[in-house]
């Protein structure tokens, strides 16, 4: 027997006495990840008004930190942008260094800057494989991923760690680099390269991936900057700022590289940016190697770092020096500071204030892609429904940053 299916009475789609329609983009929709949802407002299948709603993740990352040691917080740095963890390791162990007044030795610095460079390079391959991918381009999406998994496979040699490595501590590092990274590198690049010329040459000119991306997500260097964008989203408009170049920290003067502009602010100059960055990555992680100096890789006062491990059980002032900073912490004066790093997506800076304790007293974070997200809304008006995976996938939010 035939039974009749109704639609029933209570479904229906929000109707404005125009004949636009309000639809729901997310968050369960596969390209908000989850955590992002958009009220749309369509005629037809263009984009009249949006509306970006956050607020699905709930990650606490602020207060946890304020509970915890300061170098207990690194773990959780970790998960902030877990596509490259190693950048918000060295964030937040400079700002507590600059609240505390120490520097980490020079080879730590130099060794910082190269698990940096690294790490960013894993975000752009992320970036751009997920975008390809979220537009069908398949083989690109593989060539990337392969790439990023080779380079996570040099990190974790150092780090021992792939996506949550915690590599970094307040005055160093948890270990020295192993002694065939320069070669284990150079091999890997060579990979790196290969992978992403064949990505370039099935994308940059591929007439689909042009169209999907040329003039789709626009934003005008005014805005950008309206809506405080940094990294390569603002650099797409043609400004050349980095913080690596405006306010230069741990040895990043020592090194020749150069920061890829857009001219368009759209979606395709924001992949030839990253596209660009990628090999001026590799290219600051060669000279840091070339200039890499002798040395320890931690501070040598036991108030700042961990004595190792042979003196604990030989000396009973390095057994003390371990038992205090174990339970209670390194304890920076009273104060606050924020020192900003050049993230993946922009830049990621961290608000510190300290009580004289072991424990923070206020933990903030400047996350880049929080500032995208508030752009989003502009950057897909008068655009098609399915520009918004573009667009949404080349700010390349990340949840754990956007909703600490």
């Amino acid at each position: 027997m035939e039974k009749k299916l109704e639609t029933p009475k209570n479904w229906n789609l929000e109707t404005l006495e125009d004949g636009r329609l309000v639809l729901n983009m997310g968050p369960s929709h596969p390209a908000m990840h989850g955590i992002v949802r958009v009220l749309l407002t369509v005629q037809g299948e263009r984009v009249s008004d949006a509306d970006v709603e956050i607020g699905y993740l709930h990650r606490g990352f602020e207060k946890t930190c304020e509970n915890v040691t300061y170098n207990q917080c690194i773990p959780y740095t970790d998960r902030l942008n877990y596509v490259s963890p190693l950048i918000n390791n060295v964030g937040f162990a400079l700002a507590v260094e600059k609240l505390m007044g120490v520097e980490a030795p020079v080879r730590a610095q130099y060794i910082r800057v190269i698990m940096s460079e690294l790490s960013r390079l894993t975000d752009h391959l992320t970036c751009i494989g997920a975008n390809a991918m979220e537009m069908a381009a398949f083989t690109v999406y593989f060539y990337l991923i392969n790439a990023r998994e080779e380079l996570y496979r040099l990190t974790d040699a150092v780090a021992g760690g792939r996506v949550t490595p915690a590599y970094t501590r307040v005055g160093g590092l948890t270990q020295d680099l192993p002694p065939d990274f320069r070669a284990m590198t150079a091999e890997v690049f060579k990979k790196v390269r290969k992978n992403l010329s064949d990505a370039d040459k099935l994308l940059t000119r591929n007439r689909i991936f042009y169209d999907r991306l040329h003039n789709v997500g626009t934003i005008s260097k005014e805005d950008a900057i309206a809506f405080s964008f940094t990294g390569p989203a603002l650099r797409s408009t043609g400004l050349p700022l980095d913080v690596r170049k405006a306010t230069p920290y741990l040895v990043y003067d020592r090194f020749d590289f150069d920061i890829p502009v857009g001219s368009n602010g759209d979606n395709y100059d924001r992949y030839l940016v990253r596209m660009e960055e990628m090999k001026q990555s590799m290219r600051i992680v060669e000279q840091a190697l070339e200039q890499l100096p002798a040395g320890p890789v931690n501070h040598a006062d036991y108030n700042v770092i961990l004595p190792p491990k042979e003196e604990v059980y030989g000396n009973i002032e390095a057994l003390m020096a371990h038992f205090k900073l174990t339970f209670e912490g390194v304890k920076p004066p009273k104060g606050e500071v924020y020192q900003a790093v050049e993230g993946g997506n922009g830049e990621l800076g961290f608000y510190i204030v300290s009580d004289g304790t072991g424990n923070p007293w206020r933990v903030r974070v400047r996350p880049p892609c929080f500032a995208l997200t508030g752009g989003l809304s502009k950057m897909i008006k008068g655009g098609y429904i399915a520009d918004i995976v573009s667009t949404f996938g080349q700010i390349n939010m990340i949840g754990g940053e956007l909703e600490r």
